[in-house]
């Protein structure tokens, strides 16, 4: 009887395999399309523009400093794969103003032709306990990690639809799939990326459309650096249980899976648990990403949940430390 069981569930599998490939989408193919990419003059934005420039795209690029983006431009151009390609550069806070986010792309689409990859990119980071940060903080993240994202995307998706092709890319982050101590104000805006990404792919996908989301972990980026200036102990210590990726590393998944029309981006072994393990009603690109979350899921909760308490006694231990600390301090 096990045997009989054992060989249907292998059946099954392998007829999984054999009809994913017929209802996933069709690769997008970069050599001669048009890609954006916002926070596209360092970090991982501009790793992502140089993956796409070395398969072939043109490029806009779009951030605010513009001494920064004629420098990324330079290093991008490095990577030209033919004598065509073009980057083109735009100076604009794509956080502030729809209508001049909205006239800024329908000038580079004038120049380079329609978009056929949005990769949100421009985001910030503020850490610091809930009751430590101005309101003014939850305010400025949300403006520029979601909207940031809204804006641009909303810009290009009916031009895409009218086409049937297009892929639109957040990234996100891994603070985007789990609350943390200290970034409250982050993790919020990053959550809302996944929501409307979802929403989105709901609406699009009939129109030949993909949206994928990314979760990148740390990463080795200027912003990171930053970040780490500011960063709580507590913040320090959990994050200290995973490594830092390269942007590089990043972007070449990002390009990877939004090229595949995957919803799904994460990286190394504890993205790939974390993205499964809070999939949800996440949509999936085959039949195989959604029987590979079914059957892990489970066990990978379990891991979960020993993070959770990990990260729990960490908090604990940190209180505890000052609560001692505090004491030394008025008996001395």
């Amino acid at each position: 009887m096990l045997l009989l069981a054992a060989a249907f569930l292998v059946a099954f599998v392998l007829l999984l395999y054999m009809v994913s490939p017929l209802i996933s989408p069709k690769p997008l193919a970069l050599p001669g399309a048009h890609v954006v990419v916002t926070g596209g003059s360092s970090g991982i934005g501009k790793c992502v523009a140089i993956e796409c420039y070395k398969q072939g795209a043109f490029i806009t690029l779009v951030a605010r400093n513009e001494d920064k983006l004629l420098q990324a431009k330079k290093e991008i151009e490095k990577h030209s794969i033919n004598d065509k390609q073009v980057v083109l550069c735009i100076s604009v806070d794509v956080s502030q103003d729809y209508n001049h986010v909205e006239n800024v792309i329908k000038q580079a689409q004038e120049k380079l032709g329609p978009v056929d990859m949005l990769v949100n990119c421009a985001g910030t980071s503020l850490l610091g306990k809930f009751e430590d940060l101005e309101v003014s903080s939850f305010e400025r993240l949300m403006s520029v990690n979601y909207l940031g994202s809204v804006y641009p995307s909303r810009a290009v998706v009916t031009t895409m639809k009218e086409r049937r092709v297009g892929r639109i890319v957040f990234v996100s982050s891994q603070a985007g799939q789990v609350g943390l101590f200290g970034l409250t104000a982050y993790c919020s805006s990053k959550f809302a990326l996944r929501g409307l990404a979802e929403a989105l792919q709901m609406e699009v996908k009939p129109y030949n459309v993909y949206v994928t989301v990314a979760y990148p972990p740390d990463t080795d980026t200027p912003g990171f650096v930053e970040e780490n200036k500011t960063k709580p102990l507590e913040t320090r210590l959990i994050s200290e249980t995973t490594s830092v990726c390269k942007p590089e590393q990043v972007a070449k998944q990002i390009v990877k899976d939004a090229i595949q029309g995957n919803f799904n981006s994460s990286i190394g072994s504890d993205g790939y648990m974390l993205s499964s393990v809070t999939c949800g009603m996440a949509p999936v690109t085959s039949i195989t990403e959604g029987l590979q979350q079914v059957v892990t899921m489970g066990l990978f909760r379990i891991i979960a949940l020993f993070y959770l308490g990990s990260f729990d006694s960490v908090v604990r231990r940190c209180m505890m430390q000052r609560a001692k600390s505090e004491g030394a301090d008025k008996t001395a």
